[in-house]
């Protein structure tokens, strides 16, 4: 019993006694899951058509406060219902938990059943259809780095988040005698993703004591993102299952290296057979539409750069010579850039966007960034030369916004999104940002404290 199954293989393992438990699951605004835990049998008679939640799942922050001034739901509108449609081709099992399996809703409108323009996935969707009235198909595939800790969750939170026991006291960066240590968690968040039907290439030891990166093997963008979420939210009960836990924090720590989720994103025929990118005889090996698509990354890469990067905290990761970007140019191989050319002369040539952190929303990621090539290719802009050398240290490339707030000011300035996404979507999004500013700007932090009780 494993892999994404059908309806049909579902009733039949409900009615063996092999699933007794269904997880029908949304994405909300953090690209977390939500939902509920349905008696299987619920679920196969009437669930599997649709199911309801409060609307203010898409109008809360992080910790689930409900936000004043959003226009999609509110006190004053009552905090209605949305649908919660299944979505019958995510069906899977888990593994790593008993008896269960999942599905991953569309959040709908509860009167027209069509999909909540502010919902990440519908997001996601609408920029998928873009897509394919071009006859273009699109393949991501991102990875996630995250710490390991010989803590839980709650020897952490005892401890104040501060001193906490990694899985590896040293930096671990493809050191194989470091990472045996952590095969516990890592060897079954390997073979239990796979046969949850999220194809894992590889992990390996990052540049951080035990941090961790995880790769998926590359899919259309829609199953990317629904692999991506999945992913992320059973890494967490896998690792707290054996007593440990896991950060996908941007920056947890000052002193060590960031969380980041690199993504790698190219275009192919409707059939998903011919690559689109590739062409041997173009500059680079990568096709005229390839070079448009990237100048439109990297022309409104400080406009969207809030859809890689949400929360305060996101902007701490970018410091020089850590291996996250400062800088918004591309090269044909440096990790030093914000975007990378990778796959040269192989029909997987692909763009790399190195910018977003591992907390970033899969879903509404991966739609700016195909919104952006989109812009590229309508508007037929001109790729630049590479960069060669030490981003880090050149004075006039731009640089990726340093603040929550610098990319909130560039994202309410931006056309581009606004005609991609709708005014009404950006406005959505940029009161959450705006909210999450609010929010640190009015707390006392520890670094305040530690820096002022005394010497003020």
């Amino acid at each position: 019993m494993a892999g994404t199954i059908s309806f049909d293989q579902l009733k039949k393992l409900v009615a063996g006694g092999d699933v007794d438990t269904v997880l029908a699951c949304a994405v909300d605004m953090q690209g977390r899951l939500i939902g509920k835990r349905f008696l299987a049998k619920y679920f196969v008679e009437s669930a599997y058509d649709e199911t309801h939640g409060c609307n203010y799942l898409l109008a809360n922050d992080i910790d689930m406060e409900p936000v004043p001034g959003y226009k999609a739901a509110s006190w004053t509108k009552g905090y209605g219902d949305f649908v919660m449609k299944p979505d019958l081709s995510t069906l899977r099992t888990l593994p790593w938990l008993e008896k269960t399996a999942m599905v991953l809703c569309d959040l709908q409108d509860h009167h027209t059943h069509e999909d909540l323009p502010h919902s990440p996935r519908g997001i996601l969707k609408r920029q998928v259809a873009r897509l394919k009235e071009r006859g273009y198909l699109a393949y991501f595939a991102s990875e996630l780095e995250f710490y390991l800790f010989d803590e839980t969750y709650d020897t952490a939170r005892m401890k104040h988040w501060s001193g906490l026991d990694t899985a590896s006291p040293y930096i671990e960066d493809y050191l194989i005698q470091l990472t045996s240590k952590e095969e516990g968690v890592m060897r079954r968040l390997r073979n239990e993703m796979e046969a949850a039907g999220i194809p894992i290439e590889n992990s390996k030891g990052e540049w951080g004591p035990g941090q961790e990166e995880i790769n998926v093997r590359y899919a259309e963008v829609l199953e990317m993102a629904d692999r991506h979420v999945i992913l992320k939210n059973g890494a967490k009960e896998i690792a707290h299952s054996e007593g440990k836990a896991i950060t996908f924090m941007a920056k947890y720590n000052y002193e060590l290296a960031g969380n980041s989720s690199h993504i790698h994103n190219s275009l192919w025929s409707a059939d998903g057979k011919t690559p689109l990118f590739f062409d041997k005889s173009a500059k680079w090996t990568l096709s005229e539409l390839g070079q448009q698509w990237a100048a439109g990354q990297l022309r409104y890469a400080k406009e969207f750069t809030w859809f890689l990067a949400p929360y305060i905290n996101s902007y701490k990761r970018f410091q020089a010579g850590t291996f996250a970007p400062t800088k918004i140019m591309w090269s044909e191989d440096n990790r030093t850039a914000g975007f990378r050319l990778c796959g040269m002369g192989t029909k997987g040539i692909r763009m790399e966007c190195r910018i977003g952190g591992a907390d970033l929303n899969p879903y509404l990621a991966f739609a700016a960034l195909i919104a952006a090539g989109l812009a590229g290719i309508d508007e037929k802009l001109e790729l630049q030369e590479p960069f060669v050398g030490d981003a880090y240290r050149a004075n006039r490339l731009p640089e990726i916004p340093k603040t929550l707030r610098e990319a909130i000011d560039t994202m309410a300035k931006s056309k581009m999104l606004k005609q991609a996404f709708g005014d009404e979507v950006i406005d959505h999004y940029l009161h959450t940002a705006r909210w999450e500013q609010m929010e640190y700007d009015r707390r006392v932090t520890d670094w305040e404290l530690h820096r002022g009780f005394e010497r003020y």
